[in-house]
């Protein structure tokens, strides 16, 4: 079956709506916010998108441009074609049992970033605990920080060192140390200093894919707690699956990967952005240009 924009516009209005993390689209597509991204180019999707549903090449299933139970393109949409990302930090997502597969764009990352990307489907989750120096949620909450102060609050998760203080207030006493010169001194000092940006370094960021009402069983889990989190900068979401009466701010999933590791690239990494993640929004921005015509082409802008 051929697939065309109203085909892809009649299967969403079909799914209904949905609060959720994985949310909400601007008020109208006048502009298209995305086209200013630096992709790969898309003509495989265009390809895929005239031959209609194809199988997943694991569990032969129908899809269109992938699957998104294998996490894999469906045989239409060759691999080689598909463009890979390399991320500087690794993604754990962590997706509600109830939430629907179809429905979120939580795939898209491990599609575009399979080596850095991981999906678990809660309750099935890593331990955390141990590693709370270098891992931190993306949530918003009364506690969470910005991403330019990740490293500053990720030192207070990181192992004691010589003269930190202890919970009741006190030092650990410096161990005596033999004399030495200004600029042995200043090796030293530079070590120490190295070593405690290491240890305090980022290394993985976590992800809920979840609708809003199921969001507080996972963010309670005694596994997440305790964990640093980070708020995203406020910005418009392109997603297609809009709810009346909620703000256009809640982003997709894929969307806040992608925001995220736009921030920490300028701001942690301190390196200008030259679209280096644009392509984590490869299948996003075609989807949303097929909905956007789809709407236009309805009058349902």
């Amino acid at each position: 079956m051929s697939l065309n924009s109203s085909t892809i516009l009649n299967e969403e209005n079909s799914q209904g709506p949905k609060r959720s993390l994985e949310q909400q689209t601007p008020s109208s597509f006048q502009d298209n916010p995305l086209q200013k991204l630096q992709l790969a180019s898309q003509e495989v999707l265009e390809k895929a998108k005239k031959s209609g549903r194809s199988k997943c090449p694991r569990c032969s299933s129908s899809r269109m441009f992938y699957c998104y139970t294998c996490f894999v393109p469906v045989e239409t949409v060759p691999t080689t074609e598909i463009p890979t990302v390399k991320l500087p930090l690794k993604i754990d997502i962590i997706k509600h049992p109830n939430e629907t597969d179809g429905k979120s764009t939580a795939v898209h990352a491990k599609l575009l970033a399979p080596d850095d990307v991981t999906i678990y489907k809660y309750p099935c989750i890593p331990e955390y605990k141990e590693k709370r120096h270098e891992v931190a949620l993306i949530f918003p909450g009364p506690d969470s920080v910005s991403v330019k102060d990740i490293a500053f609050h990720l030192q207070k998760y990181s192992r004691k060192g010589v003269g930190d203080t202890y919970d009741d207030g006190s030092k650990e006493p410096f161990l005596k140390k033999a004399r030495v010169e200004p600029t042995e001194e200043k090796d030293i000092n530079e070590c120490i200093s190295n070593s405690m940006n290491e240890s305090t370094k980022l290394k993985k960021i976590i992800f809920i894919d979840s609708t809003w009402n199921q969001t507080n069983k996972i963010i309670t889990d005694e596994r997440l707690q305790g964990l640093l989190q980070i708020e995203l900068k406020t910005r418009k979401t392109c997603f297609w699956r809009h709810q009346k009466g909620k703000p256009d701010t809640y982003l997709s999933t894929i969307e806040a990967i992608y925001y995220f590791f736009v921030d920490y690239h300028q701001e942690i990494l301190k390196e200008n952005y030259k679209g280096q993640y644009d392509n984590l929004l490869f299948f996003f921005s075609f989807m949303y240009t097929l909905i956007k015509n789809a709407k236009c082409g309805t009058g349902k802008e």
